[in-house]
């Protein structure tokens, strides 16, 4: 495999550096970094962006999500290794990548759900999480990004 564009993030660095500002407020909102790391892989994984699946199953790992609760994210509902949290935000996360397979867009249930186990902010926070990191996959799987490439 080749990149179709392996400089697309210099090419539009304006670009770039709007989404890495919004990685800084996520990453200080207090949301939990292992829920962050878990909702970055399933998200990656359903847009198929093997980039992103590589850097945040190593980002996981590097925060101490063990290899059981990294590998089984693609089956957290079957799992019993996550948090109600982590659930709800896997849930929301999935839905909102999703949008497009429910007429209702996100179900009433998944956002009860998820503003049950997040305040407001947090919960907000989590949106902007989720919204970031399908702009990464997009951009990435457009062009064809390698895993492994960013190391």
């Amino acid at each position: 495999m080749q990149a179709r564009m392996p400089n697309v993030y210099k090419l539009a660095s304006g670009g770039y550096q709007a989404l890495t500002a919004m990685e800084s407020f996520v990453a200080g909102s207090g949301v939990p970094r292992e829920t962050l790391d878990l909702v970055r892989l399933r998200v990656s994984q359903i847009n198929g962006c093997a980039l992103c699946v590589d850097m945040h199953a190593r980002d996981g790992r590097e925060a101490g999500i063990t290899d059981e609760r990294l590998w089984a994210v693609a089956a957290w509902r079957e799992a019993p290794f996550y948090t109600d949290a982590e659930r709800a935000a896997l849930a929301l996360a999935e839905s909102v990548t999703r949008i497009a397979d429910r007429p209702e867009g996100v179900a009433d249930e998944v956002w009860e759900e998820a503003a049950a186990q997040f305040d407001e902010a947090a919960l907000a926070a989590l949106l902007m999480a989720i919204a970031s990191i399908n702009s990464w996959n997009r951009i990435n799987v457009a062009t064809r990004q390698i895993a492994g490439s960013f190391r």
